[in-house]
């Protein structure tokens, strides 16, 4: 079904005031007498006569096409007044293509300047050549294009969120063109898809599906005089550097939409999403496991056997002081609450200290002696006696 429920809502005979038995003499001849009395240049600056007019081009385009008028029918009689809309972009092939040269006895061709089917003169200005096949709309506004960008942060910035300079190449409207496509700055309505940038193709169980325009690729425009710049498609290269705010918290390989931010859209369209990769510079000292930062600190073995406080250095702030239970093992997991990333809710994670004991290379005089005297005084003690149980046993 190609007829929108709009139409079939509307009372189309009664908008050309014939029967529902009219011929396609008497639809035509209505038509063209309604059609000379409201036509817009006959009525300049008269709102209602314009409304008016669309509304007899509206019946006529459907009632005097015998395939469309079946359809009209049949819909009306099945649904009643009500109607219903089978699927975007429904209505078929068809549109507001009517002859100003029939409206107006035939002579001579259009009355569009050569440009058949469209509008074009007074009629051009009033409605800008733009009628949509839906009723009375103009070209559709078409969303920019979606751009991804990379940036690399340090550790840091990642963790505490930073401002960074993107430069960014993307499809804006063509300067040279003003953005219509044609040099002369007067593209004018496709015809296949009747400004849509639309088509509809029949789906199967009487329902419409839509593709892309192929002849104006999606614009709903067609240059005459193809902009040298652009090619005719309205659109160029761009570049531009943005201020971005990264957010605090962020992690290795994350992907960022700020909404709004992409190419800018064509005839009033919202501009597209800018999606931001981010890569995360390593640290000497520190490392993340999601909103906690992780550190390796080494004691010695005096601090580790006799316990004490250590002081742990944060990221980007003092140091904190822990204090180390007495008999501490080497990789034992100290906690520092709060000294972590940002969360999403704005709360931070922790700082994870690793302990790591560490042994001198060398020892003589004195401390040697002690370690001498320590051996000798745990002699008993075997570190290795549960490691060699639980082998046996398994």
């Amino acid at each position: 079904m190609s007829i929108s429920r709009d139409l079939l809502e509307k009372d189309l005979y009664k908008v050309l005031g014939v029967p529902k038995d009219a011929t396609e003499a008497e639809i035509k001849k209505a038509y063209r007498k309604l059609a000379r009395e409201f036509h817009p240049d006959a009525n300049k600056g008269d709102a209602k006569a314009e409304e008016r007019f669309k509304e007899i081009s509206e019946a006529n385009d459907v009632l005097s096409d015998s395939k469309r008028r079946k359809e009209y029918d049949e819909g009306r009689a099945l649904f009643g007044n009500g109607g219903f809309r089978p699927g975007p972009g429904a209505g078929g092939p068809g549109g507001f293509n009517f002859d100003l040269g029939d409206l107006f006895g035939g002579a001579g061709g259009t009355a569009t300047g050569g440009q058949g089917g469209g509008f074009g003169g007074g009629l051009g200005d009033v409605f800008g050549g733009l009628f949509n096949r839906g009723g009375g709309t103009r070209v559709q506004p078409r969303r920019g294009q979606d751009i991804e960008s990379e940036v690399t942060l340090s550790f840091t910035e990642a963790v505490d969120g930073a401002t960074v300079p993107l430069r960014m190449s993307s499809s804006a409207a063509c300067k040279a063109c003003s953005g219509t496509g044609d040099k002369n700055g007067t593209p004018r309505v496709c015809p296949t898809c009747v400004g849509t940038g639309q088509v509809s193709r029949g789906g199967g169980g009487g329902f419409s599906l839509t593709d892309p325009c192929v002849d104006c690729k999606g614009r709903g425009l067609i240059a005459e005089n193809p902009c040298e710049v652009c090619n005719g498609s309205g659109r160029a290269k761009s570049s531009r550097t943005m201020q971005v705010r990264i957010p605090a918290g962020v992690t290795d390989g994350q992907r960022i939409r700020l909404r709004g931010k992409g190419a800018p859209g064509e005839r009033g369209g919202p501009a597209g999403d800018l999606y931001v990769v981010v890569h995360v510079g390593p640290h000497p000292v520190f490392g993340r496991k999601d909103a906690n930062l992780t550190v390796t600190v080494p004691v010695s073995f005096v601090e580790a056997a006799l316990g004490g406080e250590i002081k742990v250095p944060t990221l980007g702030g003092p140091p904190v002081t822990l204090k180390l239970p007495p008999g501490t093992p080497n990789g034992r997991t100290l906690r520092a609450r709060g000294k972590g990333a940002v969360r999403k809710d704005g709360s931070r994670g922790d700082l994870l200290v690793t302990i790591e004991v560490a042994v001198p290379e060398a020892t003589d005089g004195k401390a040697l002696d002690a370690l001498e005297s320590y051996r000798e005084a745990t002699a008993g003690f075997d570190p290795r006696a549960e490691l060699f149980k639980a082998a046996k046993g398994a």
